[in-house]
């Protein structure tokens, strides 16, 4: 039974990208026994969030084919094609009102943990802001306390969460995460990376 001292927490999975780069849907790559975002809603399970939301658009129809999404709150994004700040502007809605951290994942970034989910969260403190710094520099997962939530309510273009982690940096909390920042996909190049990155770390 939850108690009031028991933060509420939220994964929101960003999954509504065009792939243009790619030339390809890349939340459906093939990757161990599933595809790529299967991997990475498998990882969101894992960290025993409270609400798992993702959000589709580009291939939205496919992932909900091929992709197992129990147990997810599924959120359209009709303007996915503006950058994924108007994804995560689409899912805030759909947080559960008690929301209290909502913790920000990558839908093409199946190589992050839960370890480091639950490192992130642990290492935050009361921080408003907190980002995982990585031996090579700072990744996702992100999470933002629930006085954020209005900072991403509103869609600012693509790179949005990194100019406003710039404009809030004296608040934001960098939690120490062994290892290199896992790889996104975005080409051809990137997935052999992270499959790669994949049979290294099995």
């Amino acid at each position: 039974m939850r108690t009031h001292r028991e933060p509420r927490t939220a994964g929101l999975v960003l999954a509504a990208g065009a792939s243009r780069r790619m030339g390809r849907p890349k939340q459906l790559l093939p990757f161990g026994d599933g595809v790529v975002l299967d991997a990475v809603l498998d990882t969101s399970r894992a960290c025993g969030f409270d609400q798992i939301v993702v959000t589709l658009g580009g291939a939205g129809d496919q992932v909900r084919r091929r992709v197992d999404t129990r147990g997810c709150d599924l959120v359209d994004n009709p303007a996915f094609g503006t950058g994924c700040s108007s994804s995560i502007a689409a899912a805030i809605p759909a947080l559960h009102s008690e929301t209290d951290v909502l913790v920000l994942l990558l839908g093409d970034q199946p190589g992050v943990r839960p370890e480091a989910v639950r490192a992130l969260l642990d290492g935050r403190g009361d921080a408003p802001l907190a980002v995982c710094r990585y031996d090579d520099g700072v990744g996702h997962p992100f999470a933002f306390a629930r006085s954020m939530l209005p900072d991403l309510a509103t869609p600012h273009g693509d790179k949005a969460v990194w100019k406003l982690l710039d404009q809030r940096a004296p608040e934001v909390a960098e939690v120490v995460v062994p290892g290199p920042i896992p790889p996104d996909i975005d080409t051809e190049a990137d997935y052999e990376r992270a499959l790669a990155e994949r049979e290294r770390t099995r």
